[in-house]
């Protein structure tokens, strides 16, 4: 792990909460391009448990899902020899400089946040500070590293737009100090729909179980789901209106073996959708084998993910310091 970023390659940064599950829609959506980002970028990854407490935690499930969530992005293939792959929690540098940004944050800003309004919604009972201040938070998980790019989804496009704006706030009033991140638009991936409701997107936090497919599911469960997969009456695997059940088992075969959508529907011609589910089914459970199989090798070596994830903190805190020092030494702060 170099502490120089190379001039050729631009940095990006991106974390990922330790949901405890991680759906089929995660990885073809997200994961794959992670792992393709690290040929060409000077990537820094983590895992975001900080975020994770705006909702209530159950401390045991917490630290399990915290240790899976890092086995399992190894076994999807992020290497923390070529990117650092740290946990949040471990590395300072982001509460401290969270806190700071707070204060260059207006109200009125974090208050127009969607999410905060629609987490707000599903937990009445919880609307705590952290899950106000979080945008603050993912501001500084960002800045500290002077990334240049950030890939986000839809969902944290106005996050990203007001991490920039504090950057910019901050870099009027004490001069060039972060530098502002652009969205990463690269290479899409594939939209995975829930599969009992393929007008919504696939989401671990779904009611019926069948609509989601999660990277560890036995190979049995995949194959139940899929062949419990909503279609539609026409009965002729190819894309069109109206077809959203098969538009999106289509585009998960695609994502999953690489063929085309015509090639697909000349393969499955004169076939009916119980033959198609039981094929995207099987070429699904091949493609998370692997996966799965070394993620079992992981998690049953315990001290190979904590020499990982501590050498991985180490680098993150010597980076991040040195933009943490260079804030507090702006805004007047006296040097330790």
């Amino acid at each position: 792990m170099s502490e120089t970023v190379t001039e050729k390659k631009k940095v990006i940064f991106s974390a990922i909460q330790p949901s405890g599950t991680i759906t089929l829609g995660n990885y073809l959506g997200a994961l794959q391009n992670w792992v393709r980002l690290q040929e060409d970028y000077n990537c820094i990854f983590a895992v975001a448990d900080l975020h994770a407490i705006t909702v209530r935690q159950d401390p045991k499930a917490f630290r399990q899902n915290i240790l899976n969530a890092y086995a399992l992005f190894l076994a999807c293939g992020i290497d923390p020899e070529k990117s650092p792959f740290f946990i949040q929690s471990h590395v300072h540098t982001h509460a401290e400089l969270a806190w700071v940004l707070n204060c260059y944050t207006q109200f009125g800003e974090l208050s127009r946040m969607t999410q905060f309004k629609d987490k707000s919604q599903k937990h009445p009972d919880n609307i705590n500070a952290g899950l106000f201040t979080y945008p603050s938070l993912m501001a500084a998980d960002i800045l500290l590293y002077q990334a240049d790019l950030v890939p986000v989804g839809i969902d944290q496009k106005q996050h990203l737009e007001l991490t920039r704006n504090i950057a910019e706030r901050f870099n009027g009033i004490y001069g060039n100090t972060f530098k502002v991140p652009e969205a990463y638009i690269g290479q899409v991936g594939a939209k995975v729909m829930s599969l009992q409701d393929p007008t919504r997107k696939m989401s671990k936090s779904d009611e019926n179980v069948n609509a989601w497919v999660g990277i560890l599911d036995k190979p049995d469960v995949i194959m139940k789901k899929f062949k419990r997969a909503v279609t539609d009456s026409e009965a002729r695997v190819c894309v069109g209106e109206g077809k959203d059940g098969i538009n999106n088992l289509i585009g998960i075969m695609s994502a999953v073996t690489g063929k085309t959508n015509d090639e697909i529907t000349a393969e499955f011609e004169g076939k009916g959708y119980g033959d198609f589910k039981t094929a995207v089914g099987e070429a699904v459970v091949e493609t998370l084998r692997p996966i799965q199989e070394r993620f079992d090798d992981f998690i049953a070596n315990k001290d190979y993910l904590a020499e990982q994830y501590r050498r991985s903190a180490e680098f993150a805190l010597r980076l991040s310091q040195r933009t943490l020092d260079k804030v507090m030494k702006k805004i007047g702060y006296l040097a330790k």
